[in-house]
């Protein structure tokens, strides 16, 4: 039986993002976005909803996708998303049992400047010319390899 579980978003950080560790010393950066729809409404008129979403971000292998998220993002900075939905549950210390839904992150791509989100004046640089960025994040094919 096949399945697929993707989510893909574009939108703005709602707040800073923040970083925390599991007891093992794992990083997790955890970050909201709203992303906009529109609709015409019953009055037949054109109408502008906001969706938020939770989205978790983890190193992955070799990859410091939490550290840079949690390095580079602030509330208000343009971001793609790329990742699968998780429901998770627990018990909370009231004793009533919880659930959330989130976005667990493989991917996010910064669309802005640094600081760009937050109203900051940066000069228009590409992402790949950050300090760092460009040795940090991985390419998916390396030009050089490229037979033609």
């Amino acid at each position: 039986m096949a399945s697929l579980n993707k989510v893909m978003l574009m939108g703005r950080l709602t707040k800073d993002p923040e970083m925390r560790f599991t007891p093992s010393g794992q990083p997790v950066t955890s970050f909201s976005i709203a992303t906009n729809r529109y609709s015409s409404g019953a009055d037949g008129e054109r109408k502008e909803f906001t969706d938020y979403h939770n989205i978790v971000a983890w190193n992955i292998g070799k990859r410091n996708l939490a550290q840079q998220v949690a390095d580079y993002l602030r509330k208000g900075s343009l971001v793609y998303v790329e990742g699968r939905l998780q429901t998770r549950s627990w018990e909370g210390q009231d004793g009533q049992k919880r659930r959330a839904t989130e976005v667990v992150a493989n991917d996010v791509q910064f669309l802005e400047p640094r600081g760009a989100g937050a109203g900051v004046g940066v000069a228009a640089a590409p992402v790949d010319d950050l300090p760092g960025m460009a040795e940090e994040m991985p390419r998916d094919v390396d030009p050089d390899e490229i037979p033609f």
